[in-house]
């Protein structure tokens, strides 16, 4: 099955977070937090101005964004947890360095 974003929304994979700190501290289940940081799977095609005019969205599909703690609906699609939110939900897109996209 595969999913279309409607309008401004886009559809989102968390990017989980360090299993353990820098120090080697492994965090337990319970005192993790939701990340607050995913990836972009699927974009809509845009919201519409005060004139109809169809306004392109900045981010696309593959961006690492980062996003409120509280923002989106969560869905289960094809086994996977994902979110669908607005882009104004998104406060910004996290560009990676070329010795980072490298190593990764």
């Amino acid at each position: 099955m595969t999913f279309r974003p409607l309008h401004d929304r886009i559809l989102v994979r968390r990017i989980e977070a360090e299993q353990k700190t820098s120090g080697g501290i492994i965090i337990p289940d319970t005192a993790k937090e939701k990340p607050q940081e995913g990836e972009v799977i699927a974009v809509g095609p845009g919201a519409r101005d005060d004139k109809g005019n169809l306004v392109a969205l900045d981010v696309k599909p593959g961006d690492r964004i980062l996003f409120g703690k509280w923002s989106g609906t969560e869905i289960k699609l094809n086994g996977e947890d994902l979110l669908i939110m607005k882009e104004s939900d998104v406060m910004g897109v996290i560009e990676l360095s070329e010795a980072t996209r490298k190593a990764a």
